[in-house]
């Protein structure tokens, strides 16, 4: 029986071997010992120590073929991975009744005109005062979609506060905290179309690039730049 700790050397030795193309060299299987052969990509390779494997063994050799890929890509495949792109944002806001999708960063750097545009969109609908958004909190929104594996727009409950409405708001309410984050660009609270709350509190504790906080009796999750926390 042809041994996993064996194919994954050899597997290791053969993608080490590869050639410029990005193609890897076959391995053939003959009484049980591998052997670097014709040039076939890694997908073939994979199918190719599939066929070689008997039936009770075939679990172990999938996760075991994942962790080849995984460890010996070539670098140039990590790169392609981390490569950045661009970052677009998809959003309702539920209080003026807007709508907006923003490519705010185009791959390279952060896209100015995109973010004027969102600067307005979360802005203190009340007063019509406009703040410079943080940029990390679309950063972290984008992040945040991604984790949940979602384009559904965003629906803006409220970004930026101005000192006179925060101040409004706490009169009427215990929950508004008098130096918010809202208030410097840096919150906002939201939910996403289609997505469970709990789901989304969740993807955004597990980022943990900020402070988290759940409201489920008003059916919203607030995110900031501030530090790691959660209520």
């Amino acid at each position: 029986m042809l041994m996993p700790g064996r194919i994954l050397s050899t597997a290791r030795q053969c993608l080490l071997t590869r050639g410029l193309t990005g193609r890897f060299l076959a391995v053939m299987v003959p009484d049980g010992a591998l052997m670097c052969n014709s040039s076939v990509t890694l997908r073939q390779l994979v199918i190719l120590l599939m066929d070689h494997i008997n039936h009770h063994r075939r679990h172990f050799l999938a996760l075991s073929c994942a962790a080849v890929g995984a460890a010996l890509l070539p670098a140039t495949s990590h790169a392609m991975l981390s490569t950045p792109r661009p970052r677009i944002l998809r959003l309702n806001n539920l209080n003026t009744g807007e709508t907006l999708k923003a490519e705010f960063f185009n791959g390279k750097s952060y896209n100015p005109e995109e973010l004027a545009r969102l600067n307005h969109f979360f802005r203190d609908f009340r007063l019509n005062k406009i703040i410079k958004i943080d940029p990390r909190l679309f950063d972290h929104l984008y992040r945040l979609q991604t984790l949940l594996e979602t384009s559904r727009p965003v629906q803006l409950i409220s970004g930026y506060r101005s000192r006179e409405t925060n101040n409004e708001l706490r009169a009427r309410s215990s929950g508004v905290a008098k130096h918010s984050y809202h208030t410097l660009g840096r919150a906002m609270d939201f939910h996403i179309e289609g997505i469970q709350l709990a789901n989304i509190r969740k993807a955004a504790l597990k980022l943990r690039m900020g402070g988290v906080g759940y409201y489920p009796s008003s059916h919203f999750v607030h995110i900031d730049t501030g530090p790691v926390r959660t209520w």
